[in-house]
């Protein structure tokens, strides 16, 4: 549905803008649907292959595929000795077999021969006797033996004992962890263990915040009907903490045409407006998106604070045809074949062939200016598309579910998002939460989720958290007082 339709009318609500009907959309299904927006916008994007050194924290976007058996060779668990047949037996005069040479000569049965913890074993080895469960004596008199020293087992000896058998923990082609899977430290550790030199992972998002209006100071103190700007300097680095690329902040005056310039003119796959989503006089995002020829997709939310964020697709950039890697293009001729003069008639250079890009698909999320609405808007509907975009698995889980200290009032008929700290297992509400009030979300540790009507004492409620640990300590002297 583009912005030129009329929208359904719900019982109670109007837009004030051009006179249309308006209905917002509810908290968790604008959420679900800023999550398909960015699922859908990942499909087309081709994913990036980064060394593992810099891959940590992103998300798998394919499944991680086993490149060799795992041990790729039967393998020595322990120190010891490799032994083939029954003992007692003959020690091998020559070195031991140590981590990352290759023995020598196949092990004979009645031999024995030191062998170091993840050495390769010799072949014909029956078992692995561990130091400690052996001890060698002299060589004896017997001329098949002599000058050998003779190697007895402390303890019965099981067939494949201490060897790590090849393939024991993957085969080749095994899938070892499934596409979204967030890369750990671990998982790093394993993609090196299975041969890789670099992980998939899906390119950031990139992200270009606007900040709009007239009335913002950049520096100093507000004077003269004059504020100062406290959304520039908390978006990108709270953007950048959601795995985004922020390319740029830009501040944009109340001017519809510079701001049309802007949207058009991005090449984000996510463009960030504050203010101007809702019917006042300045408010320019509706016009903007509908002369852009936007598509609307979440169009109001019922949540305070923040009902009047938008989400919208923005028309696709024209479909790209670039040549493909099988034929060189004139500007690459092959060694084999010299680049022919540009003076030759078109029909004796026949063009490449050429494969169609997919169209670069882009989404604008529309805040409103108030800095706590602006996070509420940032979490409703940006996380979750940014997550999307960033790999992230569709079932993602459930905020944790905290009870909550203190009664919380609610709103009517729409969800409430207040700040909260956790302190002895209980969420405990900030009181400095109004819209416009950053004070309350600088102490806070996460965003509990009010349904209508409110909250009791001791009822559990879903607290969205935040990208950053809050200090211990950090609250206000505040109470839960609510403002």
């Amino acid at each position: 549905m583009t912005l030129k339709e009329p929208l359904p009318v719900a019982p109670g609500t109007a837009d004030a803008r051009a006179g249309q009907p308006h209905r917002a959309t509810a908290w968790p299904e604008a959420r679900a649907a800023a999550a398909r927006a960015g699922a859908s916008a990942r499909a087309g994007r081709a994913p990036l292959g980064v060394p593992l050194g810099q891959a940590l924290g992103q998300v798998l976007a394919e499944p991680l595929l086993a490149l060799t058996d795992l041990p790729p060779f039967d393998t020595s668990a322990m120190d010891g000795w490799a032994v083939a047949g029954p003992g007692p037996w003959a020690v091998r005069a020559e070195d031991a077999v140590l981590a990352g040479q290759a023995p020598e000569a196949e092990a004979a049965d009645g031999e024995a021969v030191r062998i170091a913890t993840g050495a390769r074993v010799p072949a014909g080895t029956t078992a692995v006797v561990r130091a400690e469960h052996a001890r060698t004596e002299p060589a004896p008199a017997d001329p098949a033996r002599a000058g050998r020293a003779v190697l007895h087992a402390l303890r019965e000896v099981v067939p494949g004992q201490d060897i790590r058998p090849r393939g024991q923990e993957c085969r080749t082609g095994d899938e070892l962890l499934p596409a979204g899977t967030v890369v750990t430290p671990a998982v790093l550790g394993l993609a090196a263990a299975a041969g890789y030199d670099e992980l998939p992972v899906p390119p950031r998002p990139r992200v270009e915040i606007l900040v709009l209006g007239d009335e913002l100071l950049t520096t100093g103190l507000p004077h003269d009907g004059l504020i100062r700007d406290a959304l520039g300097p908390m978006l990108g680095p709270w953007l950048a903490a959601l795995g985004a690329d922020v390319l740029a902040t830009r501040r944009i005056g109340d001017e519809a045409e510079e701001l049309y310039a802007a949207v058009t003119g991005s090449a984000a796959d996510l463009v960030l407006t504050t203010g101007g989503t809702a019917a006042g006089p300045v408010d320019h995002v509706h016009g903007v998106l509908d002369k852009a020829g936007a598509t609307l997709l979440v169009d109001g939310v019922k949540v305070r604070p923040g009902h009047p964020m938008l989400l919208a697709r923005l028309a696709p950039e024209p479909t790209r045809a670039e040549p493909t890697r099988a034929e060189p293009t004139r500007a690459e001729p092959t060694r084999a074949e010299p680049a022919r003069s540009e003076s030759l008639p078109a029909e004796s250079t026949p063009s490449a062939p050429t494969r169609a890009e997919p169209p670069h698909v882009r989404h604008l999320v529309g805040l409103p200016g108030n800095p706590l609405a602006a996070v509420s808007g940032l979490l409703t509907l940006a996380q979750p598309l940014l997550a999307a975009l960033n790999g992230a698995a569709a079932a993602a889980p459930a905020p944790p579910r905290v009870p909550v200290r203190d009664e919380v009032p609610g709103h009517p008929y729409d969800t409430r998002l207040v700040p909260v700290v956790r302190r002895g297992g209980r969420a405990v509400p900030l009181r400095y939460n109004g819209p416009a009030m950053l004070r309350g979300i600088a102490a806070a540790d996460g965003l509990a989720v009010v349904p209508p009507g409110g909250a009791r004492p001791g009822q559990e409620l879903d607290v969205l958290d935040l990208p950053w640990p809050a200090a211990e300590g950090a609250v206000p002297a505040q109470g839960a007082c609510f403002t």
